[in-house]
């Protein structure tokens, strides 16, 4: 089995730790103005890294080049109403108004995280069963 653990290199690790804090449901599982990891439930959804070079990453950024270039941040959620409800109660503005994306049939929207990365916020495709599964 292969677990996935995004890292994003962010100008300020707290302040981005907060905004997905509230955008997902977050909690931060490590904190710091260095890098953090965010679970939501008992499982690692996001790693932050500031964008200074470490020693074991070395650069981990450009801040002349336009973050996430061929990257979108993509969360599936169960209950894409209730999320859509948390971003409006967090003040969260959306580039993209749900629709349904008519390949995945799943609805979906888009927004910029503070640091310019795309992030999309899916809800179940009908494609899928219960366990996530395509059929």
């Amino acid at each position: 089995m292969m677990k996935v653990h995004p890292m994003i290199a962010v100008k300020d690790v707290e302040a981005t730790s907060l905004f997905y804090q509230n955008l997902l449901g977050a909690v931060s599982a490590h904190g710091g103005n260095e890098y953090d990891q965010l679970m939501v439930g008992s499982r690692l959804v996001l790693q932050l890294h500031d964008c200074r070079p470490d020693a074991n990453h070395g650069p981990l950024r450009d801040l002349a080049i336009k973050p996430g270039n061929g990257l979108l941040l993509w969360f599936t959620t169960e209950d894409f109403e209730a999320q859509l409800r948390r971003i409006k109660e967090h003040g969260i503005q959306l580039d993209r108004a749900p629709s349904l994306n008519p390949f995945s049939l799943c609805m979906e929207c888009g927004l910029t995280d503070p640091d310019g990365y795309q992030v999309v916020i899916a809800g179940p495709s009908a494609r899928e069963d219960k366990q996530g599964r395509e059929f």
